[in-house]
């Protein structure tokens, strides 16, 4: 395990680009979002709504991934002052600085305000959460869990930094790798689906979230748990192709029996647990297979993956107030979706990629504020 896999970057950097053009899309879906066009797509709706499915959780395990490899080079109390500086510092400053101006292109949009954005700021200072306040953390709830996650398990980690126990750890992880054994990890995801799924719907609000908080911190302390295994690596890179068309074969029957009209469980039946063991298994196997797939094919190194593996993290804290204020005067235009789509992806992408190469990146403060270490150094790994 001592040489860098370039895969786990790589898997990272394409995970939240992804996530920048899944944001970019949420005006013309059927969901409802901080700004609406007003036509929207069912195609893009699916096709959005099938990603949603599994990019968090990728990116939850991923993240547990990174936390393994974190832990494996300091202590638990060092990594707990790390989480604290490269997590919570970034979304307290997100949440009072950069934030807002979604919640007021939003509130502009609705017609709940009319003024100007310096007329607005003030509100943020009440401390009143949203929707009733201008307060929130939006799409920064990800950087809340996974710093609640990583308070939450510390002791786990102290316990994991006894010999013996760390011993039987590698053990365990060893045992599950096995291709077959690791394909029913999907069983507990499958049980908040039956006890969770329908009484706590998705809010992403923390508190009273138990079904997506429970299925992220699973999903995260696989990712914990497996990623210091070459053999879950090498399976993953052998039995691809297994378990992606597994995968693809849950996504048709989701499709045909659940996701094409948005037809979703609604009450605790045998509805419901089919949708909870396919989408469960879908999920997990997929996230098996592009691992599988990055380690075959992307455990390479190069400039572009340098450079972007230290900017996803304020690329991700940046993209949605971006999105949202760009989108706010794009969906005013008489164009297609397609091209209002379009348009939007390329001015986020090239207005973070601004922001970041000219005031981020440069400068210690605004490093510190958006995640980053005070001064680069090559393969450092995102707290994400």
């Amino acid at each position: 395990m001592t040489q860098r896999k370039y895969f786990i970057d790589w898997i990272r950097v394409i995970a939240f680009f992804l996530l920048i053009f899944f944001h970019c899309a949420m005006p013309f879906v059927l969901f409802g979002w901080e700004i609406k066009n007003k036509e929207t797509s069912e195609g893009l709706s699916r096709l959005i709504w099938w990603l949603h499915q599994w990019r968090l959780p990728l990116l939850f395990f991923i993240s547990g991934v990174g936390t393994h490899f974190s832990l494996s080079k300091r202590s638990v109390f060092s990594f707990a002052g790390e989480r604290v500086i490269r997590l919570f510092i970034p979304l307290l400053f997100a949440m009072l600085f950069t934030i807002p101006l979604q919640v007021y292109f939003e509130w502009l949009q609705e017609g709940k305000i009319s003024g100007s954005y310096f007329n607005f700021y003030p509100q943020v200072w009440n401390f009143i959460p949203y929707p009733e306040g201008a307060l929130t953390w939006s799409h920064m709830w990800f950087v809340v869990y996974l710093f609640v996650f990583c308070l939450l398990l510390i002791p786990v980690f102290a316990l994991f930094k006894i010999k013996a126990l760390k011993t039987a750890k590698n053990y365990l992880s060893r045992k599950l790798s096995n291709p077959v054994l690791i394909t029913f990890l999907f069983l507990p995801l499958a049980g908040y689906y039956f006890t969770l799924f329908i009484q706590y719907p998705e809010q992403l609000g923390l508190l009273d979230d138990w079904f997506v908080f429970l299925f992220s911190l699973t999903i995260f302390f696989y990712g914990y748990l497996l990623g210091g295994t070459d053999q879950f690596w090498n399976n993953c890179e052998k039995y691809r192709y297994h378990y992606l068309i597994i995968a693809v074969a849950c996504i048709l029957f989701l499709f045909y029996r659940y996701w094409w009209n948005f037809n979703m469980p609604k009450q605790n039946d045998v509805n419901l647990y089919a949708y909870g063991i396919i989408n469960s298994m879908h999920i997990w196997l997929f996230i098996l297979s592009m691992i599988g797939f990055a380690k075959k094919h992307l455990n390479i190194n190069n400039r572009f993956l340098q450079f972007t593996n230290q900017a996803v993290y304020p690329f991700y804290i940046l993209h949605q107030t971006i999105i949202v204020a760009a989108g706010f005067y794009i969906v005013q235009l008489n164009l297609p979706i397609f091209l209002k789509l379009t348009i939007l992806v390329i001015i986020t992408f090239v207005s973070v990629f601004l922001i970041y190469r000219f005031i981020i990146k440069p400068f210690i403060i605004t490093r510190i504020l958006y995640g980053l270490k005070p001064k680069e150094k090559a393969g450092n790994n995102p707290p994400v």
